[in-house]
């Protein structure tokens, strides 16, 4: 697989078209009568509309056909995804569970979406307030398939094996040690390359953003520059059998058929995105006078605040047992003055 191409930057407004069709971006306009290439125009909302320019999420997708060219959403099965937190009575005690076990594709096929696992979560999903956390386990990609999240927005930590994610806005590539937010309303699909097991954060409502430095100054934990945006890319394929489209809706799954890949958006312009984000771009602040700084304080992404002042939760960086290793080269803590006496 030829090495991919993105876009650098946390929210930025971006704009990207296949290479294959030049000028396929309408100029001055979002919404042409006739747009290039007689593509379609459409926006995706990640808020209010209305809402302050600071915080107007949207993009403009121009695509070979509507995303609405489907048959009825109908129920299907959720398998092992709840929302329902009542399901089990509340424990005090600590907790804790032996790796989930990964099927052996010779037995059984799963891909991501049937290999979703509800842990635990918080809050309501039908009012927009609350998260989920979610273990998935495949072995096989996910074929003539593709997933939407109309209840929030997924953040993915791959623990084993890499993840090939087509989006509408173009294609990642997200490995171990990387993490991808998938924004909710965007349709994507995943393949893999051996069985994998990764977790997922879904929060309702609220969009991640990054934290404020404070005291910090400019620079320091995750810098904007390193998420990374896909490239435009497109498909126009058409799929006989028929394409299922699956959409998570106040928790419950529904499936649709249509008879091309959703993934026909020739180019986009706008602020609403997926990104992925390699951990290891971020930069730990460390203590080294006699005691360590609460590492709560350190944080590559944290939620939007609500109109209430509340964090639902904070996705921690899993490197923090290195924060010495910026340090070898210049501080070790057992070293002395080679002309001081013993």
């Amino acid at each position: 697989m030829a090495e991919l191409k993105y876009i650098s930057g946390f929210g930025n407004e971006c704009s990207s078209e296949d290479p294959r069709c030049p000028g396929s971006l309408p100029e001055g306009q979002n919404n042409p009568q006739v747009c290039p290439y007689n593509l379609y125009a459409e926006q995706l909302s990640g808020s209010a509309f209305t809402c302050p320019r600071s915080t107007n999420k949207r993009s403009w997708l121009y695509r070979i056909l509507p995303s609405v060219s489907h048959k009825p959403f109908e129920s299907i099965d959720e398998g092992q995804v709840t929302h329902n937190w009542d399901e089990v009575d509340p424990d005090p005690n600590q907790l804790r569970w032996k790796p989930f076990e990964i099927p052996k594709a010779s037995q059984k096929k799963v891909d991501f979406v049937s290999g979703l696992h509800t842990l635990c979560g918080a809050g309501d999903i039908k009012s927009n307030n609350g998260l989920a956390i979610h273990i998935f386990l495949c072995n096989t990609s996910m074929e003539n398939r593709c997933f939407y999240n109309s209840d929030g927005d997924f953040l993915i930590v791959p623990q084993k094996g890499n993840l090939l994610i087509y989006t509408e806005f173009g294609k990642m590539l997200v490995q171990p040690n990387e993490i991808c937010v998938i924004q909710r309303g965007m349709r994507f699909s995943i393949d893999v390359f051996e069985e994998t097991r990764g977790y997922i954060l879904e929060v309702y409502g609220v969009h991640f953003e990054l934290p404020d430095l404070g005291p910090i100054g400019a620079n320091g934990l995750a810098n904007p520059r390193d998420f990374l945006i896909p490239i435009a890319w497109y498909e126009d394929r058409q799929v006989p059998g028929g394409y299922t489209v699956i959409n998570k809706y106040q928790g419950k799954l529904f499936a649709a058929k249509q008879d091309v890949s959703p993934f026909n958006v020739v180019a986009w312009h706008g602020n609403y995105t997926p990104y992925k984000y390699n951990l290891k771009n971020f930069m730990v602040i460390n203590s080294v006078a006699f005691d360590h700084a609460a590492f709560m304080f350190e944080s590559s992404l944290s939620l939007a605040v609500t109109k209430w002042g509340l964090k639902a939760s904070r996705c921690l960086d899993e490197n923090y047992h290195k924060c010495w290793e910026p340090l070898k080269s210049h501080f070790t803590p057992n070293s002395r003055n080679p002309a001081e006496p013993n």
